[in-house]
């Protein structure tokens, strides 16, 4: 595989929800050893610790259900302002932080595909679709909003102006197994690319990402991946405080994750949803780390033993 400089991000971003505990997950990450498992595969690493949200001040929102909107709106601005800045000095992974992170990752990934001439592509590994606006979603929690924000629906004034949109049809959701009728909405007459568990059931897994990637490959296109905790299982990936019974296994996940490193495709990479107040001895740090290292050459038969005892 081709050495990378891989750039690590710190995104403690403890606002899209309600539930507290995201804000450790950068530090849960270094704690696992992510930046060890990355030389060990032969690539260099820069981390640039932890970032904060940029101070902003924005109007009431209108849906007044809607949490921390003005955090919200800060971090998206840093973090789309960080993408565009470690993109062209090599891979940058964030290190979430609650999935509201993704709403400035990707607008910034996608700006750095515009500026490099090249097709954007999203692959989001996912229990949910997290393509609310603040005016749709019932809780207010705005981790659910990236997706809307970054292809540019509605609703998101308070938000910076995108550099670009991105097309529905560049991304693909893996895992899918809670939707809202409000995004059902959506998607059931949009072109995004749907994959939910019953999907994956009756065809596999690699199919549908395959044909994916085949389609990122024919444009050389740049891709990006958000993983989201709850795209597993909640009993192998504890940590997350929006567990949907019913995900991916482990060999699954890793299957994802050697494919696309198989594909040379992936430019840019979010760990999100990671709470570690919720983990069980730091067992779903190491398995988001070890599907890092799969997406970065390691493969089945090199993989540590761990032990949990």
């Amino acid at each position: 595989m081709t050495q990378k400089h891989i750039i690590l991000i710190g995104a403690p971003v403890d606002c899209g929800k309600r539930r507290r505990g995201c804000l450790m997950g950068p530090d849960a990450y270094r704690t696992a050893g992510i930046a060890e498992a990355i030389t060990e595969l032969g690539h260099s690493v820069e981390d640039i610790g932890n970032l904060a949200p940029k101070q902003v001040t924005v109007p009431a929102p209108k849906n007044p259900a809607v949490y921390r909107l003005a955090e919200n709106v800060g971090w998206t601005q840093t973090l789309m302002d960080a993408a565009q800045t470690t993109a062209p000095k090599g891979m940058p992974i964030f290190m979430g932080g609650d999935h509201a992170l993704a709403a400035g990752t990707v607008a910034g990934m996608a700006a750095h595909a515009k500026t490099m001439g090249k097709p954007f592509f999203a692959l989001w590994l996912d229990a949910h679709s997290d393509i609310h606006t603040p005016d749709t979603t019932d809780s207010g929690n705005l981790h659910g909003t990236p997706v809307g924000y970054v292809t540019g629906r509605d609703g998101f004034d308070a938000y910076p102006e995108l550099p670009v949109k991105v097309d529905p049809a560049n991304i693909c959701m893996i895992g899918l197994r809670s939707v809202d009728a409000a995004e059902h909405a959506v998607l059931d007459d949009g072109d995004v690319m749907l994959v939910d568990m019953r999907r994956i059931d009756e065809e596999g897994i690699s199919g549908p990402l395959q044909t994916f990637l085949n389609k990122v490959a024919a444009v050389d296109g740049m891709l990006h991946v958000s993983l989201d905790v709850d795209f597993l299982d909640p009993d192998v990936a504890p940590a997350v405080g929006t567990t949907v019974p019913g995900g991916a296994t482990v060999r699954e996940a890793h299957l994802v994750m050697e494919m696309l490193s198989d594909s040379g495709l992936v430019t840019s990479l979010d760990l999100v949803e990671l709470n570690p107040f919720l983990d069980d001895r730091g067992k779903t740090a190491n398995v988001m780390v070890d599907l890092t290292a799969s997406l970065l050459g390691r493969r089945v038969f090199d993989r540590p033993t761990r032990s949990f005892k």
